[in-house]
């Protein structure tokens, strides 16, 4: 009698143990797995951590490499409205991020009698301060451009809504930007003071739909 209780607490022993070690084995598993993701876990957080670093370096070195070049675009558009309309005048770019996009918005700022007029382009003197803005913004993306940009300026009709009290002053300006970044300009126009500011001049007419070029003598 006694004998059988002991065979049966036996095999419930032998039946725990064995329910203990699966049990134990399964614990075992789970934590190993547990320390390969917690592993796992580190290395995904320091790339995280690497790669916001990085983020902030690029986002800085954009934003560097912007402020560069609304410098340099500032600079060249300021100086050819001061050497076309008057010396106090001056190009202001706002760059904004709105939405994570860029945004630029360009300015013209007057000093008339001591205080500053800030004014967009189009409601600065009329058209023909949008036309030299243009023209400027050309020459200075042209010359800020990573790689270089070779070869002519071209341009059609520059300064079409320019009067002619300031129209002098742009063909000397263009004849400047030619010597000053040795590049050639090559200009479609009707106005005759850009036309007689030329080294060469050619006359194209079309009559029956057919183009003759004159070379035309400017001496």
């Amino acid at each position: 009698m006694y004998s059988d209780i002991i065979y049966e607490l036996e095999n419930k022993l032998n039946k725990k143990k064995q329910d203990y070690f699966i049990k134990k084995g399964r614990m075992d598993n789970l934590i190993e797995q547990k320390k390969k993701i917690e592993a796992q876990l580190k290395i995904n957080n320091n790339k995280i951590d690497n790669y916001e670093k990085v983020k902030i370096l690029l986002q800085n070195t954009s934003q560097f490499a912007r402020e560069q070049s609304k410098k340099q675009i500032e600079y060249i558009i300021t100086q050819c409205l001061q050497y076309i309309f008057d010396p106090s005048m001056e190009f202001k770019i706002d760059i904004v991020e709105k939405s994570n996009r860029i945004e630029a918005e360009f300015f013209v700022v007057s000093n008339i009698n001591g205080e500053q007029i800030v004014t967009k382009p189009q409601d600065s003197r009329g058209g023909g301060v949008v036309d030299i803005i243009s023209l400027a913004i050309r020459i200075a993306m042209i010359q800020i451009h990573n790689p270089k940009i070779d070869g002519p300026l071209i341009l059609d009709e520059p300064a079409k809504h320019v009067s002619d009290e300031y129209i002098v002053n742009v063909a000397d300006f263009i004849k400047q930007i030619s010597t000053t970044f040795k590049r050639q300009v090559i200009m479609v126009t009707h106005n005759n003071h850009l036309l007689h500011s030329a080294d060469v001049c050619y006359k194209v007419t079309i009559n029956d739909g057919i183009s003759t070029v004159e070379l035309i003598n400017l001496t």
